[in-house]
Formats: structure tokens, sequence, C-alpha cells
């Protein structure tokens, strides 16, 4: 990995380092490397987290502990590292207040950004296969749309959104398939958000969690 990202951060053309990857993988001497790095070029590592729910967490076979994301995070946050944390909407057996618990639980947490992404069923998969024997309900748009738009409401505006759905790969992809139309997606999510008159860190203010002036987004 060394030579790897040194490589990579010493282009002149690159301006920063993104990586990804799991919080179990960040032992001690990975942790340097990361620090040795962003002495040269900012650097900001993306986490896998999904859900704070132990019961999903089994389910998707996270393979790590919430105990050892949130060390993962304090040791980033300690060497100035830029910390995105990776969210699934729609895990089976997850009600929207569940959800919403871990969107909570990472703004208190205080990540430096998000990836908000909903779960798709692709084939050949051990997922597709559960699904098919125990179906489980899925966002519509609209619905995934609405929920989108209260879960950046509960978001610090500190907080960097870099993703609000995604597109699994067409030939692969057997549910939500209206997912993969990405424009009427993101269309729907403005039009969403404009009528309810949402903007990130919105449920926070009247929680009385967040003192700073927002703006609509």
């Amino acid at each position: 990995l060394k030579s790897i990202f040194h490589e990579a951060i010493g282009h002149p053309d690159v301006v920063m380092l993104s990586i990804a990857t799991r919080p179990d993988c960040l032992s001690d001497d990975i942790l340097q490397l990361l620090s040795e790095l962003q002495h040269k070029k900012p650097v900001f590592v993306e986490l896998g987290f999904q859900t704070m729910h132990e019961t999903s967490r089994r389910f998707i076979r996270s393979g790590f502990s919430l105990s050892c994301f949130e060390d993962a995070v304090h040791n980033l946050q300690t060497l100035g590292i830029l910390t995105v944390a990776h969210v699934i909407l729609g895990l089976p057996g997850e009600t929207k207040a569940q959800m919403l618990e871990t969107v909570d639980y990472l703004t208190a947490l205080g990540i430096d950004g998000i990836k908000l992404q909903l779960l798709h069923i692709l084939a050949d998969t051990d997922l597709a296969d559960y699904y098919r024997k125990h179906p489980f309900p899925l966002f519509t748009m609209e619905e995934y749309c609405h929920f989108l738009a209260e879960c950046i409401e509960h978001l610090s505006p500190q907080i960097v959104v870099h993703r609000l759905t995604g597109d699994g790969p067409k030939k692969l992809l057997l549910a939500p398939l209206w997912s993969s139309n990405k424009k009427a997606v993101l269309n729907t999510i403005h039009k969403v958000m404009k009528e309810k008159h949402s903007y990130q860190g919105k449920l926070i203010v009247k929680e009385g969690f967040y003192g700073g002036s927002l703006n609509p987004i």
C-alpha cells in the first residue's frame, strides 16, 4: 500500500487522496502510513458502516463491532484525517426510526461526510436468494425520496453529503428497478425537498442540537 499511495499522492495533478476501507483494517502501521500521507496532501477515509443496529449488522455479516467503528473514527480524527461513512437505507427488517437512529448516531459521532445508499437487490448474491425466499418491502421512489429528505434534515450541516442514492449495474439489478433511472430519482429528490422546505440540519435545529445559522439547500 505504501508505494501505491505515495505514487498516487505524489502526482502533481492529484490534490487529495481518498481511501475506501473497513474499520477493522486500520491497524497501527496503516494509521502511521495515513498520517505520513496526510502531511503531504489531504487524505480522507471512507468507512463501510451501513447501520448501527446489531441485528442488521449480523444479517449483512459486517464482521466488525460498533466499538471497532468508533475506535476507527476516533483514531482518524486524532490524526486530522477526514472520515466518510457509508449507510444503507432499506435493510431488511429495519424501520425508518431505526435508520434515522443510524443517521443521528453518525451526526453525534462527528463524521465529516456521509454516503447514503439505497438498498439494491443484485443477481447472484446471498441477498437475492434471501429476497426470493423471504420477500421484504422495498422503498418506492416516492417513499425513498421523502425519507431521504428526512435523513438530510437529521444531518449536521457540517457533514458533507457525498451521495444521495445509487444505481447498481443494470444487468445485475433485480430490485428496485426504478433506481436505475438516476435522473428521475434526483429530480424527485429535488422536488420533494422543495415542497417540504427541507434543508440539512432542519430537525437538529428544532431539537436544539445545533446553534449555527442555516440556509436552505
